[in-house]
């Protein structure tokens, strides 16, 4: 039986819909799960363990802002974001300072993830940074991924491969646009693209593996991140090896990277990221936090809910649902707890770990349900507002979402609420392209 809690979240009033509720999936009782889990789940000696290892990024780093939160007495219609002003502090006070500060004011922090490059940001520059040392340590030659006809996640490993010498081969969905912009764009200068029919997508898994073969040919190997990861992690837990097997030093290695980077192994970087924001400097680890994700294929909230239990953070981690359903994403949850344990935790710890349960994250209907990659009236001025006010672009799929109930809850809550940027700017350009007369609103708003 699942426990809902309603929280109410009004539409601009230039919106479609007035009125709307985020609502709160998880099971009836979090805690006992998430006390469970920690004894079937690595301790910090052993996270730290596994964390020693080869990095993509040189550091975790990143940086935090805080929203100022303040309502608009001018304007009436409720409680939603056209009726709320927001005040950027690039250097807020943190450590102690979160501690000790009993909140007077409404607000919220915003980790700015979005920086960490011009073309791979936000949480795929968390997940490549623990896969591409695998790659390079296992000797791989080409990578084979998919994603959306917009997809942030192929554009990020397109550049990233290419910046190391690896081939890309980036399956996308749908037909070619007329004109190539935003993540299409960088995707098709960077990878070699190909365009696939919706209905081959549907069968991601055997699609991504009869590619991979063609790329391989007869003479070449095909090898999952979940094999490469256990090959290297055989050679002692969290350390890499540079032993090549000799059957495939002549030989093509073709690597597949799930949609998403949905990958046990891409939790690392995730928990890497966890690991820095509990210092005692930043949040430290007796904090009690709201993080707020917004959630594409899940993985990223996953891995936040994983590093928080190993970690012993007191850190309540509640990711708005995107592209699936409550039940989707829970049984994705299920699924990367149960690799993970089998990547990892085996490895490092001497308890052996049975079954699976899902629990770490509370998976949130977004404000307004629309289909997957669709955008309401009023949702792109909203973007503009909050860009002209605080200088953070965010974007109308991913990251409204989760700004929206950071913005209520940073209201509403005593605890500290925390929204992880997960980047994807660039998918504005390609929005821009499909719905051209949300972003003509703009232009005529200047004109008039």
């Amino acid at each position: 039986m699942l426990n809902c809690t309603k929280f109410q979240l009004q539409q601009p009033r230039n919106g479609m819909i007035l009125s709307s509720t985020f609502r709160f999936h998880c099971g009836s009782s979090p805690k006992g799960l998430k006390e469970t889990l920690k004894s079937n789940l690595p301790k910090e000696e052993h996270v730290s363990r596994f964390l020693k290892r080869k990095w993509a990024l040189r550091t975790p780093d990143t940086k935090i802002n805080q929203i100022m939160i303040s309502k608009d007495d001018l304007l009436q219609g409720g409680e939603n974001l056209g009726n709320l002003s927001f005040l950027n502090n690039p250097q807020p006070s943190i450590g102690d300072y979160v501690m000790k500060n009993n909140r007077q004011e409404p607000s919220f922090y915003v980790v700015r993830d979005d920086l960490l490059h011009p073309l791979v940001n936000g949480n795929k520059a968390r997940k490549l940074d623990a896969l591409l040392p695998i790659l390079e340590d296992s000797s791989v030659t080409d990578v084979v991924t998919c994603g959306g006809c917009q997809s942030a996640h192929a554009a990020a490993v397109a550049v990233s491969c290419a910046e190391r010498g690896l081939k890309s081969h980036l399956l996308l969905r749908g037909e070619q646009p007329a004109t190539l912009t935003g993540y299409n764009l960088i995707s098709t200068l960077y990878g070699n693209v190909s365009y696939v029919p919706r209905s081959l997508y549907a069968r991601r898994e055997e699609m991504l593996l009869k590619h991979a073969r063609l790329v391989a040919r007869d003479s070449g190997f095909v090898f999952s991140l979940a094999d490469l990861e256990a090959s290297l992690s055989s050679h002692g837990c969290g350390e890499h090896s540079s032993h090549v097997d000799s059957l495939t030093k002549r030989s093509k290695k073709v690597a597949i990277i799930n949609e998403g980077a949905g990958d046990a192994a891409a939790l690392l970087g995730i928990l890497r990221l966890v690991e820095y924001l509990s210092q005692d400097h930043l949040f430290g680890k007796d904090q009690q936090l709201k993080i707020i994700i917004d959630a594409g294929t899940g993985t990223t909230a996953i891995g936040f809910g994983i590093g928080a239990v190993c970690l012993g953070l007191p850190w309540e981690v509640t990711a708005v649902i995107l592209a699936d359903t409550i039940d989707g994403y829970q049984k994705k949850e299920e699924t990367l707890i149960s690799e993970f344990r089998r990547c990892f935790t085996l490895q490092c710890s001497e308890q052996t770990l049975t079954g699976s349960e899902p629990g770490l994250v509370h998976w949130v209907e977004r404000r307004s349900p629309r289909k997957f990659g669709n955008i309401l009236k009023g949702e792109v001025e909203i973007c503009q507002k909050i860009a002209q006010e605080t200088g953070i672009l965010i974007d109308p799929v991913y990251t409204l979402a989760a700004w929206e109930l950071a913005s209520q809850l940073g209201q509403e809550e005593c605890a500290k609420v925390v929204m992880l940027h997960t980047g994807g700017t660039l998918g504005m350009f390609g929005l821009a392209q499909r719905y051209k007369s949300y972003f003509e609103m703009l232009k005529d708003e200047y004109c008039s």
